[in-house]
């Protein structure tokens, strides 16, 4: 921590214990059991004030009646606005009852559930407006889970509910989340996170179960290797003890298990204002904001806003979001959100003071590194148009109708996978979202695919989509497409020759056609496989050259496919198997990502 910033964290603290009083109570829900929950009160009682809550299984430390969080709210500017703050430890997580379910079914399929997170919610909001003195107004916001929280919030939400704000909310685990990316595993981050978070809890208390350290090296890419197959894991190290990993290891497909999480289908009608966050350079839930701002809006498109700024995950609540390493988005983006966006909208639906002004999508567009403001996203300014693969290597928005070859191949070895990074670390971090990817482009199992240098801007704004025809000499593989923008030289600037990662991701060629029932792909036969790679705003600037990379392996962040078809949890050492991948490129099989390119004069 830098000197200003422990002198502002001590300042904050000053002034958060003169002007608060904390309790501590227990909420009891329409069952029985009693949540735990942490108060934030003015000690100002003239006024009445609106409450906002978040519900975490992430505990709502510092426990004890004495010890305050600093700061209280999502920055400090609302502990100095003033509201009613409420924390509260979801079911079965820390000091409150019950047990745990991590996204926990609003039902189970033939089995109508009692209670949920949504009448956990309602039960908590209805005791809070009776309980307390406040204006009769509550809002909810959360981060990751806690943005889960809020959003199911929507569901049946009680009358006194006027604004939430999911933020990054984890939305579905299978199909774009951080345990899964369209079926493949999320190794490193779901290793890290579920030894811990996975465990059942020994008692009510206030600390919660250790995770695995035991890493014996400061490199995860030689850890997961040298563990070998999945199951591997679970003998060796986690020892049977995530009940979330077993869950993970035993629900391979996007089954009842999984469907019966996907919440976002369950809210029907939209009765408070909602703001939907997400960070472009988000690591673990970019498709969250994205799917659950697309679900809302087809249900009351006058309620629901969405901000997507240049940030990683929950990167937005601290600092001035100006830069990312040697990224200068040439602006304060953090401070802005925080102060221009998130505080207004709150106070405007909670204390009915000044307009709403926000428009329906506050995009910052990279790049260019400007906010835009626009009525929908994605806007209605773009078109769709293919950037093709070529068997010379090139990208062309001209589908060529001849090429020298039909196809360019590479071998995939699971055994020597593709790094996700060129970091030596055990921790899966951030920083993969943008990073330079020469290091990944001169191996021999990534396909390396360019545009000429560009005479002018290019501006991408919307969903992009990767339209593959590939053959494998195996019957499964993965297929990582990566959308890459190159700087070109210049002497001085940090970004010189670059090959900055706009956008990645990974498709598990089994789910092809479902991710319910996956089917074999046929040795040597070509295969169409699409898949979403999630949203951009993005402009590549003239004098820059679009990069796209292929490759089927992207270790330790996501498992490695044997290349078999099989159930990869059940796999051992010995079924990872060498094959030949082919990327065709030419006339109906002719690859290509799909682009949603706005028109240069409305730049």
């Amino acid at each position: 921590m830098t000197r200003v910033s422990a002198q502002n964290t001590a300042q904050d603290s000053v002034y958060v214990y003169a002007h608060y009083t904390k309790k501590e109570v227990y909420i009891p829900m329409r069952d029985g059991v009693k949540l735990y929950a942490a108060i934030y009160m003015p000690k100002d009682t003239s006024i009445s004030y609106p409450i906002l809550m978040t519900r975490t299984p992430y505990s709502i430390a510092p426990y004890g009646e004495q010890s305050f969080r600093i700061p209280i709210g999502p920055s400090m500017e609302f502990a100095k606005e003033k509201f009613i703050f409420v924390y509260q430890d979801v079911r079965g997580k820390y000091k409150s009852e019950g047990d745990f379910v991590a996204n926990r079914p609003y039902t189970v399929k033939g089995s109508p559930a009692q209670t949920n997170e949504s009448t956990d919610t309602y039960d908590s909001i209805d005791w809070l407006v009776r309980q307390l003195k406040s204006n009769g107004k509550v809002g909810v916001w959360g981060i990751s889970s806690p943005g889960m929280y809020a959003s199911m919030s929507l569901i049946d939400s009680h009358p006194a509910l006027a604004a939430v704000s999911p933020q990054a909310p984890v939305t579905d685990w299978f199909l774009g989340d951080d345990r899964h990316h369209n079926g493949a595993f999320m190794l490193m981050g779901s290793f890290s996170f579920l030894s811990s978070f996975g465990k059942k809890r020994d008692s009510i208390g206030i600390r919660g179960p250790a995770g695995f350290s035991d890493y014996g090296t400061d490199n995860a890419y030689s850890f997961f290797l040298k563990a070998g197959a999945l199951k591997n894991l679970n003998t060796r190290f986690l020892k049977g003890e995530s009940i979330l990993w077993n869950d993970m290891m035993t629900n391979a497909d996007y089954n009842d298990y999984w469907q019966d999480r996907a919440y976002l289908s369950h809210i029907r009608e939209i009765k408070p204002q909602v703001l939907v966050v997400g960070g472009w350079f988000d690591q673990e839930d970019l498709y969250g904001p994205l799917k659950t701002y697309a679900a809302l809006r087809k249900i009351a498109p006058d309620r629901v806003k969405l901000v997507m700024g240049p940030w990683y995950h929950g990167s937005w609540t601290k600092g001035t979001g100006r830069n990312l390493d040697s990224l200068d988005f040439g602006q304060n983006t953090a401070v802005y959100y925080r102060r221009e966006i998130e505080l207004p909208f709150f106070v405007n639906h909670l204390k009915a003071k000044g307009k709403d002004t926000l428009a329906a999508a506050t995009i910052f567009v990279t790049g260019e590194n400007k906010w835009s403001m626009h009525e929908t996203w994605p806007t209605v300014s773009t078109k769709l148009q293919p950037l093709f693969f070529t068997s010379e290597m090139k990208l062309s928005f001209q589908q060529a109708a001849k090429t020298p070859s039909s196809y360019v191949s590479y071998y995939s070895d699971p055994n020597k996978p593709v790094p996700y990074t060129r970091e030596k670390t055990v921790l899966r971090g951030y920083k993969y979202m943008y990073e330079d990817q020469y290091f990944a482009g001169q191996r021999p199992d990534v396909l390396v695919f360019e545009t000429d240098v560009l005479a002018e801007d290019l501006k991408l704004m919307g969903n992009i989509q990767a339209n593959l025809f590939v053959s494998s000499s195996g019957t499964d593989a993965d297929f990582v497409v990566k959308l890459i923008d190159v700087h070109p030289h210049a002497k001085g600037d940090k970004l010189s020759d670059c090959q900055c990662l706009i956008r990645a991701e990974v498709m598990r060629a089994k789910y092809r056609k479902s991710f319910s029932h996956p089917e074999p792909m046929k040795p040597n036969r070509i295969h169409e496989i699409r898949f979403d790679m999630q949203d951009a705003a993005h402009v590549f600037k003239k004098g820059h050259k679009i990069m796209v990379q292929v490759q089927s392996s992207w270790f330790p962040l996501v498992d490695r496919n044997p290349q078999q078809f099989m159930n990869i949890y059940e796999a051992s050492d010995a079924d990872f198997k060498k094959q030949e991948q082919r990327i065709y490129c030419q006339g109906k099989y002719a690859s290509f990502i799909l682009l949603p390119i706005v028109n240069s004069h409305e730049n």
